[in-house]
């Protein structure tokens, strides 16, 4: 047991205290299977003579979240299948306030989720869509809905389109979209959110067989909006159209937002420090912004350009799966259309999908986005004046 006055206490901050539990838990990360003498982290620590029990509680909280993030998208592939993930989620279930649905192989086909289907079609493990709903304890008719969708690929080998040997050895992390969702929502009712959210989480693992899509198969969506498969390794967006599909046609939510390991593109344009954003509303993007710089996951706004949409045209179907320009922007404006519209927020974090040591983060797949998101729903003005 460690006894210890923060250093911070004298700022008499709560975002201080918050600050210091987030960085002390984080920075003490490890996950191994190892068998033999591991290092273990602090088992306990014991602040003295600062902040409040609701302010430490809710430290723990944000923590706890960016801790289980980054676990999920830790855990090896070969254990982590999408039945597993799925069940993750599940677990969930009969929390106060949640309620957890699972969408199996059968229920994909028949509720017309194309994207998920191909891209697991060629997996042995098959793919699986979780719904995951909070109500919040006061309110609940009333308050605005958000839906997050996380893409969940639990490998991705890149298909038929196969990535080289280096490229594919931190693709167990290409679900941390799906595994920030869960974690996120596990934490809503711990944080006493007054929004309603709903998660959704599109899994699939994207594999090598004689069944797996190929370039030039033509997709149909849940919405009935078509894509060409052009790259096969491009295959979280169609994972994510579903996702966004469904959110409009069956959940009518206010604001929509995806957060998925999307793009290398993102990589090139921001470096391995700082996430993407894309918003099709200012006061949306602003928020967003505010909200990563607090919670130490920083995120730079990009935009949607016009001038690109028609690089997605395609003769057989609504839109093409990767333009070969402008990789993270054609991938936001891929997505788009899924929207139906709404007030809508793209999160591209392939950039800050791994990290080195630093600062808060220990060497290895990060989890990057779950305190962001839990600050941006926890905040007075989240979603005010945006529907």
């Amino acid at each position: 047991m460690l006894a210890t006055d923060l250093p911070a206490a004298a700022e008499d901050s709560e975002e201080a205290l918050v600050a210091f539990v987030e960085g002390l838990t984080l920075a003490s990360f490890r996950y191994t299977l190892a068998t033999g003498d591991v290092p273990q982290p602090v088992a306990s620590v014991v602040l003295t003579g600062t902040g409040s029990e609701a302010a430490l509680e809710r430290a723990r909280v944000l923590a706890a979240a960016g801790w289980r993030s980054r676990l999920l998208a830790t855990v090896p592939a070969n254990i982590k299948t999408p039945a597993w993930l799925a069940d993750q989620a599940s677990d969930l279930d009969g929390t106060e306030r949640i309620k957890v649905r699972v969408w199996d192989e059968k229920d994909l086909e028949r509720d017309g989720f194309g994207g998920i289907l191909a891209v697991g079609r060629g997996s042995a493990n098959p793919p699986r869509f979780v719904q995951v709903d909070y109500r919040p304890a006061r309110g609940a008719r009333r308050a605005p809905h958000v839906v997050l969708v996380g893409k969940g690929i639990t490998f991705d080998t890149g298909g038929l389109n196969i990535k080289p040997g280096d490229s594919m050895r931190t693709m167990k992390r290409d679900m941390t979209g799906a595994g920030v969702v869960t974690a996120v929502m596990g934490a809503l009712a711990d944080l006493d959110c007054p929004l309603r959210v709903t998660g959704l989480l599109c899994i699939a693992e994207n594999s090598v067989d004689g069944a797996s899509m190929r370039p030039g198969d033509v997709l149909t969506h849940v919405d009935g909006r078509t894509t060409e498969v052009v790259n096969t390794d491009a295959e979280g967006r169609l994972v994510l159209a579903d996702g966004l599909a469904h959110a409009v046609k069956r959940l009518k939510p206010d604001v929509l937002v995806d957060i998925a390991t999307l793009t290398g593109a993102v990589k090139v344009a921001l470096g391995l420090q700082t996430g993407g954003v894309y918003a099709n509303d200012d006061r949306l993007a602003e928020r967003f912004l505010a909200a990563g710089e607090l919670a130490g996951e920083p995120l730079w706004r990009l935009p949607l350009v016009e001038e690109y949409v028609e690089t997605l045209h395609s003769e057989v179907a609504d839109a093409i799966n990767a333009p070969v320009e402008a990789s993270s922007i054609t991938a936001a404006l891929f997505l788009r259309p899924f929207t139906g519209g709404l007030p809508w927020v793209h999160l591209d974090v392939a950039s800050v999908g791994d990290s080195v040591d630093r600062d808060e983060w220990t060497a290895g797949p990060t989890g990057f986005g779950a305190r962001l998101l839990l600050r941006w729903l926890t905040s007075p003005d989240a979603v005010n004046g945006i529907r």
